[in-house]
Order: C-alpha cells, then structure tokens, then sequence
C-alpha cells in the first residue's frame, strides 16, 4: 500500500475500466448496430417490385477457429464465421425460401479492446467530429449592426446555409449552390400565401427598422409551392428543364427520403436541445427534415439579429462536437457494402429464373468482406497498437482523433480547432497530445469521462445538497453543465462532508468564479478529474509547465520494459489501476488458492471449486520489439483474495505499473559532460542490468517455387565456411539458443539457378568435369546489419500444417532473435516531468561524486535543466523520494492535490535529512568536499526506446544504386552519408580542392576510379587521377534524350 499525501480525501469514487470505450463499442456493435444495418437494406425487391422479396432474418457468430495466442503464432487474424439467415419470398406464387449463409470472417475483440489482424494488434481509434444539428454564427456585420447565419448539417444529405444580408433578406444555399430567398424554401416544404408567411414570424419580426421576412417576400419570385419548387430546381440543378412533376421528385428525395437525408439521433436531439422542443429521436419521420424545422431556425436568426447583445455558437464547444466510437465507424464503412450488395442482388433478381433461384444465389458477400479488410487492415483509423509498454497500450485505446474519413485535415485545421476550450474540462486531457503536426488534433480522454450513447462525452460530478456532498454521482455532457454550479474538487471538507469553508472555487454557469456553497449544485469527482490516464501518473504535476508535463506524459508511453523493473517510490496512487486495466497483470477473478505455480501457468481454484488456469506470456515481441513476459507472483497453496495480482507482465512489479527505474540524482554541474541536457550515469546501472532491456525481432524468409524449380532448405550452401555452418541443423535452419552476430546465416537457402548466369568459362568447366551440382545460388536469410542477439524461435508455416501461404511459396521459415540491451552512451533517458536527456559518458562508480556515508550517486542532472523549463515537479519529487526511500514506504502524490513543501520538510525531517534537502557530497576523484551543498533524492528515470544501437550507423563498402553509381541512402539500405550541396559549398569556402574532388569523384561514382584507388590503396601505391563520374554521364544521356549532341574533347 501507498501511503497517500494529499491535501483533501482522496477519490471516493472509482474511475471507470479505462478500456470500457473499447469494449462497449464493439458489444454495441454486435448487438444493435449490425442488427440496424440489416434493418436498414431489408426487404431487398427486384427493379419491377413485383417479382421477388428478400428479407435479412438474423445473424449470429460461430466460434473463432483460433484462439487469440493461436492466431497471433501463425500469423492470421483473431476471427469468427459471420452467418446470416436470408428469406426469398416469391411475391407471384408467395413461395417462401429460408437459407443459412457465410457472409464473412468476422475480427474479434479481445478482452483488451484490441484486434488481430494478420497477426498482428491493431486498435480502432475514436474520431471526434462536428455533431450533426443547428449551428448558429454572425453572417456579416456593419458598423452599426451584426446579421446572423445558420447551418443546418444532417448525419448525411444536403447542408443548408442561411444567411442575412445587409437589406434584411434571409437567403438560404443548398449544397453550397446558388442563394434562393429563404421564403421560396418555405413555400417549396408547404407554407405558401404571404399572410400564412408572415404570422408565423410576427412574434420575432418586430424590429421598426428592418422588417426580415418582409425584405425577403420582396425578394421571392414565388408565390405558390409549385413555383417554389421550380426556383428549388433552379437553383440545384441550372440547366435542366424545371417541371414541376421533376422538382417534387428533387425535393422529396433531398429532405424527405431517410435513405438520402438522415439527421440522426443526434441531430434530432441537439435540435430538440436548441429549440426546447421533445420530439422522439427513436422515430425514423423525426430524423428527415420538417417544415417546422425551418421555420424554427429563421425564428432564431430574426431574434439573433434583433439582439444587439446575441453571441454566435462556439464551434469549437464540446456540446457541437461528438465522438464516433469503433462501431459507428464499422457501421458507417459497411452501411456502403451493404448497398453495393443491395444493388447486386437487385440485377441478380433481374436474371434469374425466380422459380428455382434460391436466395444464397442472389448474395454477393464480396463487397461485404473487401469493407471489412479495408477498414481493420488499413483504414485511417485502424492503427497499428503502440505496445511499448502498458501505459502506451491503454491510452492508445483512449485516444480521439479530429483526422480520418469525414473529418479534418492537418493542413485545414486551424489555431482555434487544435487549442484547448474550457468545456474540454472532464472529458479530454488538456495536457496529452502529439508534438508536431497533429498538435490538438489527437487528444486522449480525461480518466472519469464516458461516452454517452449519442457519442457526447459525458464527465460525473457529485451532488451537494445544503453544503453537504452526497453520494449521487451525476454523468453530464459539456452543454447539460452550463446550466449548474459545479464547485472544485480538492476543497477541504469536514468528516461529514460539509464544506469547511464558505467560499470556494467554482464554475458558475461555465465561467470561472468563486461561489458561496449553499449555492452549489455539485462538486468535481477528483482532482484529477481533468486529466488523461498518463498525465495523472504525473506526480506533483501542480508544479511543472504545461509543456513539460506534456512531454512527460508522451515520454511515459516511450519508455522500455526493463528486465527488473522497480515501481515509483514517488508514485500518485493510480500505478495499480493502470497495470490492471492494461491486461498486463493477471488478477485472480474470485477468492481462492493456488493449486499450480510456475513461470508458465498459474492455477487457481477458487472457494466455490471452480478452477481457473492462466496461461502466462514468455518473451513474447511486441509491435515495437519490445518483450512482453510475464512473471508468477504467487506460490502453490498461497491463499488470495478477489482483484490480487497473480502475475507480473511487462513494465510491472507486484502489480503496480513500473516504466523505470528509481535513482540516486544530484542536481551539479560536472567537469561539463552534463551541458545541455546531456546525463551522467554510474557504471552500476550497467554492471547491475538496472536499465537493461530485452529487444526481440523476427526476421522470415518464403521458400518458393520459381520457373527453374523449387528452393530448398539446406545447410549445405556453396562458397560457405564449414564455421559459418555450424549452427544450422540438416534443413538449414538456425538452433534455438544459437548466438548470431551481423551477416550470420539463420536459414541456408538455395535457389536454381540459370544456365544464362553461367559464364564462357564456366560452362567449359562444366562441360569438362560434368559438375551439375552446382547450377545454384546462395539466397539464405542473414542477420542485418550492425545486429546481433541470441535465437529465442523458430517457426515454419507450411500448407501440409493448415498455414495459409500466398501463391508460388511452398514453406515460410521466422526466427526470432532477441537481444540484451545494456544502457549506453548515446541512449536516452528521461524523467516523468518532460526532463529528458541524453548518456554522454558512463564512469566507474569511484569517480562519481559520493554522499557522507559513501554511496555513490547513480545519475547528476544538470541545474540549468531546470530554471528555464520550469518543471520544478522533479526536484520535489527526489525530496520525497529520499525520505521515503529512509523511511521505507512508498508515496502517493495525486495530480494537483499533492503535499505542500512543509509535509516534505517534515517527511525529510522525519529521515534524519536536511530540511532543503542538499547533502554535502564528496569528489569520487579526490575525495574532498565539493564547495557548495548539492541537492540529492531519488528520482524515477525511464530508459526510452529511442536507443542509439537502432540510430547510429557506419558504412565502408556497401550497395550502390545503378543508375547514378551513388552509394544508396539510409540505415536500412547500408547506405553512406549524402554529401550535398551544402557540404559542397563549405569545402568551397575552405579552399579544399583536392578534398572537394574525391568527394565528387571516387568518393562517389567514378566507378572506374574508386576500383583503381582500392587497388593502389591494396599495393601502397598512390592514388591515380579521378576519371569521369557516372551522373556526369546520366547528364549526357539526359542531354542526347532530347536530341542534342554532346561531344566531349580532352585535353
């Protein structure tokens, strides 16, 4: 247990499973969403609606072929038949045929939130957009007067814009075509005479000096509904013959047919919102548009510009915005299949016989399916899961995206849509999101917040009832808040939950203030109410600038599982629930005991007799390379409770999440190899494996079938050392345990090869001594470049085991490697409050400075680190860490409720430490005494996956491009270092002629002169004069290309 300072109670109330969003969605899916879609495309007719009826009955899902582990070994997707239940009703003989059919396979979610898809763990984010409603905004405004606007924007049909000009007409677009007078669309949707016009609005028209509906009247061609729908017709579609019997049609299919004009439930309910109004929002005839909508909106605009004190809609509020979860998007996306079905079925009814035809003949699944594998395996939205460690996994499940189908683009978002907005409070973190271009546009959800069932984020708040908070918890979205006073969490209360205070902060109506508690309606849940599920692991959070706190919370999601991680002695009381709810940690279900225990499986029987085997990860890869395993905590016959942690997964210790390590810090300056931002560490965090980690990738090769015959598996490989060969059993493939270094052989290979690769000479040879054996060439799997680790699998997939495989392979061999990374120079380290850094050197633990009783420090920070950045979060987090490292606990400081400086100078106290928490420290060098008194505590430090062996990169001789003769570029070609135009101006700047000509020439591609300097640089002789280079001759043929001559003349 943690022992809790904070200023105030701590939450009382239980934040929600913060994978919930997840696994609500995909349920709701399953259950309702589906069903709807069915609804929707059902009965299908054919073209004449005289022949044959088609009806979707139900559905259901069979059990997957794979488990999830299975699947994720053999590389295929977590999935289970989809099958539907059709009906065919012959509308002639009213004949009824009933069929079962396999629709698709259909992904699953795992208990995590997550999908395999091929393998490999994907997760379907959640897209905030613009709610579909009323938007009220200023049109134009003069000098002396402002004139409003609207938008009325369904779910999905047309937009209609309305707007006031500057002589008072209200105009109205269609689909951002050509003005029509609003009027004109009155009389189109029924409310035709100009007396009938202008009594609906003469309770809002009462301005003397501009009378709206009159202006607009005047404007109005029309005088009847059928001239009104021509003037429709105009507008929509200019150029065609406007009828009257066309224009009805237009119409109706415009607004009033639900296949083309839906305004959704949400739409109908933001604008019940907006007009006080209780219309069903279940109802399909209250999600097309009514004639009273209209009028309602021009009401609103004539009193909008009426009131010289109105203000427009925020865009930007919450209350406008609402999040699309994992399965409205899947319904969306298969919402279009299923009419591309829907219209194949219909052709199909066309040409059949309808009185054999059975129904699974009319079913094309095709588009069904090809919707399916676009949308999970690369839809915008479906990404690839950042598993770097626990933490990364679960926010990545929260995360909202303003990008994806329908939404914004990098380049279109604006300052005002990526900045913070206050009703944001409660619902998405004001801290959490990405640097660089999608700044604001990814946001993550605050750790209380819900989704409500229309997809508005909903935050609770308690209920205060004279003074007093009770235990009803209320769940409201941003716009239903503005109507209360919501007092702040975090202010100190009685033992009978009364306010101690009269006074406190408050939101009143939405607006910051501070209010007398009887006037309190509720109070916040937590302190922490309005922050993402990383930045709550911040502790002293209060105390960093924002942009620190932001990158402490991006780095957390960086950091390394570590072979032994240690949880924070500085913690904020929410380590637990986020390596829970993770799936990381295995939690015993019921109360019971152990009955099996080891580094497998743990078993647990429980008091009722029910058994409960859980299987555990070993060395698993993750989707960054990091490893996943997991670790028993509990021994055979050991009794445990409900909730306990079984087993430790990755990044985790006794079940509290643990990214890094705790570290003996000094705040000095030291001989300048901390400069900016650079970190000096003891030898011991490597000697002791303290910041060492485990990296894991897999490396395959396809055995195919090529037009010269198959290739084959071997280890006997021609031109190759017997040493090299040593590791490799008779099929060629490398032992499990082997140690492998750069360019090893994992699996020997051989292909055909060609009689046409032979040379002159060799087909001499060949002829002479007969020698068939060797017609084939070496094209075995080698270790990478710059890699090296140990075998820790090997996996064949062949058909003759059921494995899928493309076309021409006959067998796919993967081995995984993993390594042992130690922590070394160039390996970035980084704290939880946005300090991060870089080793520059690494020193014995005798040369590092040591405190009075010896102990040397493990890591010295450089002070200037923090004056300007102003996360001083980290210089009372290793205050508290050395007291409660002494006195033997371990802390938890919850976001913006931590302890004051006086209860950490009493803890330091308690310790036997100085109140300012600077100890004297000695030179590891000399011994003495350093001048002044340093800072010292302990401090949680991450090892973050950016590690210098996966960067840093050396080239001699490697591959070359063929055209230009260039080395390639990048790491993963074994490219050089591009010597551009720059580069080439400095060796100007210096004179460097000769310098300058090598790089150019035999540095680069004068192919025949860099073969001539290997040679003289072989024999000791001096290098020759350059030849011309290869991209000098490209130029030429560039040249020749376009028909011009080019002769060169030597000198």
């Amino acid at each position: 247990m943690r022992k809790i300072f904070s200023k105030f109670s701590l939450d009382q109330f239980e934040a929600p499973n913060l994978v919930q969003v997840q696994l609500d969605s995909y349920k709701w899916f399953l259950d309702v969403g589906l069903k709807e879609l069915l609804k929707d495309v059902s009965p299908i007719e054919d073209w004449t609606g005289e022949e044959l009826e088609l009806r979707f009955l139900d559905y259901k899902l069979e059990e997957p072929k794979y488990d999830e582990r299975k699947a994720m070994e053999k590389n295929v997707s977590f999935e289970a038949p989809l099958k539907i239940k059709i009906g065919l009703k012959n509308k002639r003989t009213e004949q009824q045929k009933e069929q079962e059919l396999f629709l698709a396979d259909f992904p699953l979610m795992t208990p995590r939130g997550t999908f395999i898809i091929n393998g490999v763990e994907r997760v379907v984010i959640s897209q905030l957009i613009r709610s579909p409603g009323t938007f009220f905004s200023l049109s134009r405004s003069s000098r002396f007067k402002r004139f409003f606007g609207a938008k009325l924007i369904p779910s999905r049909g047309a937009w209609l814009e309305f707007e006031t000009e500057y002589n008072g007409v209200i105009s109205v677009r269609i689909d951002r075509k050509r003005k029509m007078p609003a009027t004109a669309l009155l009389r189109a949707f029924g409310i035709t005479g100009d007396e009938q016009i202008k009594k609906l609005f003469e309770d809002v028209d009462i301005d003397p000096n501009v009378k709206y509906i009159l202006a607009t009247l005047l404007q109005d061609p029309s005088s009847n509904q059928e001239e009104g729908l021509i003037e429709l017709y105009k507008r929509i579609r200019p150029g065609d013959p406007a009828t009257s019997d066309n224009a009805k049609q237009m119409v109706h299919n415009l607004f009033f047919n639900p296949a083309r004009y839906d305004l959704s439930r949400v739409g109908r309910y933001r604008m019940n919102q907006k007009f006080n109004q209780e219309l069903d929002v279940e109802k399909q005839e209250n999600r097309i548009l009514r004639p009273e909508d209209i009028v309602l909106i021009l009401k609103e605009i004539i009193r909008l510009n009426n009131d010289p004190s109105a203000i427009p809609d925020n865009i930007d509020h919450l209350g406008n915005h609402r999040v699309k979860t994992l399965g409205e998007l899947l319904q969306d996306r298969l919402r279009i299949s299923f009419a591309r079905m829907e219209r194949i079925t219909k052709d199909r009814m066309s040409t059949s016989d309808t009185s054999t035809v059975l129904p699974s003949q009319l079913i094309n699944a095709r588009p069904f399916v090809a919707a399916l594998k676009e949308f999970f395996s690369s839809g915008q939205l479906s990404q690839f899961m950042d598993q770097h460690n626990p933490l990364s996994e679960l926010e990545h499940k929260r995360r909202l995206s303003s990008l994806g189908p329908g939404g914004l683009t990098r380049e279109r978002a604006s300052f005002e849509v990526r900045d913070v907005h206050p009703s944001h409070y409660g619902r998405i973190c004001p801290i959490a999101t990405s640097e660089g271009a999608n700044i604001g546009l990814v946001s993550h959800l605050a750790l209380y917040s819900k989704i409500s069932p229309l997809g508005f984020i909903l935050t609770p708040y308690v209920k205060v009832e004279k003074g007093r908070i009770t235990n009803e918890v209320k769940y409201m979205d941003a716009s239903e808040e503005e109507r209360y006073i919501i007092g702040q969490a975090g202010t100190e209360v009685d033992k009978n939950n009364k306010f101690v205070n009269d006074k406190i902060p408050a939101r009143i109506y939405g607006d910051p203030g501070t209010a007398q508690v009887s006037e309190l309606d509720f109070v916040d849940v937590s302190p922490r109410q309005q922050f993402s599920v990383a930045t709550s692991l911040i502790p002293f959070l209060e105390h960093d600038d924002a942009n620190r706190a932001l990158m402490g919370t991006n780095m957390q999601r960086q950091a390394v599982p570590l072979i032994r991680p240690e949880a924070p002695f500085v913690g904020t009381g929410l380590e637990a629930k986020v390596a829970v709810d993770s799936g990381m940690v295995v939690v015993a279900p019921e109360n019971g005991t152990i009955t099996e225990s080891d580094a497998s499986h743990v078993v647990l029987e429980t008091d009722k007799g029910k058994k409960h085997e859980f299987k555990l990860l070993k060395f698993a890869k993750s989707n960054q390379f990091t490893t996943l395993n997991q670790r028993p905590l509990v021994k055979k016959d050991e009794k445990v409770k409900k909730g306990q942690a079984l087993a430790d997964g990755p990044s985790t210790e006794n079940g509290e999440l643990a990214l890094g390590r705790n570290l003996i810090v000094s705040f000095m300056s030291f001989e300048g190899c901390n400069f900016e931002d650079a970190i000096v560490i003891s030898e011991r965090l490597v000697k002791e494996d303290i910041l060492s980690s485990i990296y894991i990738e897999d490396y395959s090769t396809d055995v195919r079938e090529t037009k010269l015959g198959p290739e084959v598996t071997t280890y006997d490989i021609p031109n190759v050392a017997m040493e090299r060969l040593n590791d490799l059993d008779p099929d060629g493939v490398v032992r499990v345990g082997a140690e492998v270094r750069s360019q090893d052989i994992l699996v020997g290979k051989i292909s055909p090869k060609g009689e046409s690769d032979l040379t002159a000479e060799e087909r001499l040879l060949r002829a002479i001594f007969g020698d068939k054996s060797r017609d084939v060439k070496d094209s075995s799997l080698r270790l990478d470049y710059g890699k090296h680790g140990r075998v820790v699998g090997v996996k064949v997939f062949s058909r003759e085991e059921g494995d899928k495989l493309d076309v021409g392979v006959i067998k796919k061999i993967q081995v995984s490697v993993a390594q042992l990374r130690k922590v070394q120079v160039g390996d970035k380290l980084a704290g939880r409050h946005g300090n991060k850094g870089v080793i520059s050197v690494i020193l014995p633990e005798e040369d590092l400075p040591f405190l009075p009783d010896g102990t040397p420090v493990d890591i010295v920070l450089s002070p200037l680190g923090i004056i300007s950045r102003m996360n001083i979060g980290q210089v009372l987090e290793s205050h508290l860490g050395i007291a409660a490292k002494q006195l033997g606990y371990k802390a938890a400081t919850p976001a913006m409720a931590g302890p004051t400086e006086q209860s950490i100078k009493e803890e330091l106290k308690k310790a036997g430490l100085p109140e300012d928490g600077k100890i004297q420290l000695y030179d590891g060098k000399t011994g003495l005494p350093f001048d002044q008194k340093c800072t010292v505590g302990i401090t949680y430090f991450m090892k973050l996956i950016h590690m210098v062996e996966d960067k840093i990169h050396m080239r001699s001789i490697g591959p070359y491009s063929l055209i230009t003769q260039q080395p390639l570029g990048g790491k993963a070609q074994f490219g050089g270092q591009r010597f551009g135009e720059m580069e080439v101006w400095a060796l100007e700047g210096y004179g460097a002629a000769h310098t300058l000509q090598e790089m150019l020439t035999i540095k680069s591609d004068d192919v025949l002169g860099r073969a001539k300097t290997y040679e003289s640089i072989v024999n000791r002789e001096e290098i020759k004069a350059p030849h011309l280079p290869e991209s000098f001759k490209v130029l030429l043929s560039e040249i020749k290309g376009l028909g011009l001559n080019v002769e060169l003349i030597e000198r």
